[in-house]
């Protein structure tokens, strides 16, 4: 027998609305992922451009070859700082740290420091525009990142919503940071002044491209055993990345996110050996940079598959032309300059970069570079590359051996020169010198008091326009637990007497 019984028009229309509704969403939700790229940085670890795409010999890097072939490889990138906390904090904000008071190494972590009206990381104004953040560690079973983030804030609130690989083909568009295992020191047990020698990340299983017979060593540093060992340690450690970076473009591919993902290859600053990090030469703030435009967006003219771009850029751009990638104005006042797209900002002239209390050890330093010469200054009488930082004494062996040689007399060339302390003023001319071992501050030649004068100037005008505060000294309070903390990771050297 037949029901009599009529539908109910009025939950027949709500069921109606409620598809039309879950439709309209699903078809708005693919329309803002169609119309926005995903973005993807992956950020290397203390790196200087130790790749074979930038000429480096003794190390295999097919993936970020790859991805070099297929984008665009950058060449004149500085850091803006020679030290992670104070480049990751003005990477994430687009502001210099010497601006924001995050200038020091692990400031603010405890205290109520708020950064500054007008100032937010990046990724909270990413997220206001659609995207999901996200700081990956692992794909599967699988770590390709720490999670490190290292950032001299931290009354901001949540700097990324997650960390699973797993959400980023469902929640589209996307801004993902992984980063790199290598290359680090394996210091995290906090137990390295027990150990004779503090290990690479991933030693144990980093191919042996380099080895101690194979590399030839910074001109700086004696030719010993050590160096040889460590220096090959260094570029495997390089080696290592890559292998982890061709796990996450694969992973890409397989999950069809390739043609929709912008992927950005840069380094936080220079390179973890003892005249690289902490210090502003360039191989404490040369980094390597790669662009990588996905095939479903339109590119801007500046990146194109196997381009070299070798203008001057700052690290601190990125920030800017990141949220221009994803349709996100740049809000007033922001440093950063976007240097993509049809409405880049003017390219820059000079990148600066500064040094300023790193862990225990207080030596401020300023740095400019245009396109050839590289003019450092130094506002810490007395201070020098043997200046004591435990970290640096404990974990990178050179240090010590060559303040060893050279107590024996044993150091000759610039080798002996790096013992020295530093002077006031020091010029380089990255072209002919591009491991930065002939002062020509005091050289009279036209061409080098030329840019002595220009660069001088430069860095004058920039420490005043961004209020520069490395001239205010952090209370004694703040500075002196930093001692006793890093003996107890690292112990204190015999020559020290305290």
């Amino acid at each position: 027998m037949r029901s009599s019984a009529k539908p109910n028009s009025g939950s027949l229309a709500k069921r109606l609305a409620a598809g039309l509704g879950l439709l309209l969403a699903l078809s708005l939700g693919q329309a803002q992922a169609a119309t926005k790229p995903n973005i993807l940085w992956i950020v290397g670890e203390n790196f200087s451009l130790d790749l074979a795409c930038y000429g480096q010999k003794n190390v295999s890097t097919p993936n970020l070859d790859r991805l070099a072939r297929e984008g665009t490889r950058y060449t004149k990138v500085y850091s803006t700082s020679p030290v992670c906390a104070p480049s990751r904090s003005a990477l994430m904000t687009g502001w210099y740290a010497t601006t924001t008071d995050m200038h020091h190494m692990r400031s603010h972590r405890s205290d109520g420091f708020r950064l500054p009206a007008g100032v937010r990381p990046i990724t909270h104004l990413l997220r206001d525009a659609g995207y999901h953040t996200a700081n990956i560690t692992h794909i599967g079973e699988r770590e390709v990142g720490t999670g490190k983030l290292d950032l001299n804030f931290a009354k901001e609130g949540p700097v990324y919503a997650g960390r699973d690989w797993a959400d980023l083909k469902k929640k589209q568009p996307f801004f993902a940071q992984i980063n790199m295992p290598e290359a680090e020191y394996d210091i995290y047990d906090r137990k390295s002044a027990e150990k004779p020698r503090v290990k690479w990340v991933g030693e144990e299983w980093h191919p042996k491209v380099a080895t101690p017979e194979n590399v030839t060593p910074p001109p700086y540093y004696p030719d010993h055993k050590i160096t040889r060992e460590e220096w090959a340690r260094y570029l495997n450690s390089v080696t290592g990345t890559d292998v982890r970076i061709g796990w996450i473009l694969d992973q890409l591919r397989k999950d069809g996110l390739s043609e929709n993902t912008i992927v950005i290859f840069f380094a936080d600053n220079g390179r973890l050996d003892a005249r690289g990090i902490h210090w502003c030469w360039d191989s404490g703030l040369h980094v390597p940079m790669i662009i990588r435009w996905p095939k479903n967006f339109p590119g801007p003219s500046q990146v194109s598959a196997g381009r070299v771009d070798e203008q001057v850029l700052s690290l601190l751009d990125l920030s800017a032309t990141t949220l221009w990638m994803a349709g996100v104005p740049k809000p007033f006042g922001m440093q950063s300059r976007v240097f993509l797209g049809a409405n880049a900002e003017p390219a820059r002239t000079y990148a600066f970069a500064a040094r300023d209390r790193i862990d225990e050890t207080e030596v401020r330093l300023r740095s400019v570079h245009d396109e050839r010469y590289h003019y450092i200054r130094n506002y810490t009488p007395g201070a020098g590359f043997p200046t004591l930082n435990r970290y640096k004494e404990k974990c990178f062996l050179v240090k010590p051996l060559m303040r060893r040689l050279h107590a024996q007399g044993k150091l000759t060339g610039p080798a002996a020169d790096l013992m020295e302390p530093f002077p006031y003023e020091m010029l380089y001319d990255t072209q002919a010198d591009p491991h930065e071992i002939r002062n020509l501050a005091a050289n009279q030649t036209p061409a080098h008091q030329a840019a002595l004068k220009r660069l001088r100037a430069a860095l004058d005008t920039w420490m005043i326009s961004t209020q520069d505060r490395g001239h205010i000294p952090e209370p004694r309070e703040v500075v002196t637990p930093f001692t006793k903390e890093m003996h107890d990771w690292f112990g204190t050297p015999d020559w020290v007497r305290e």
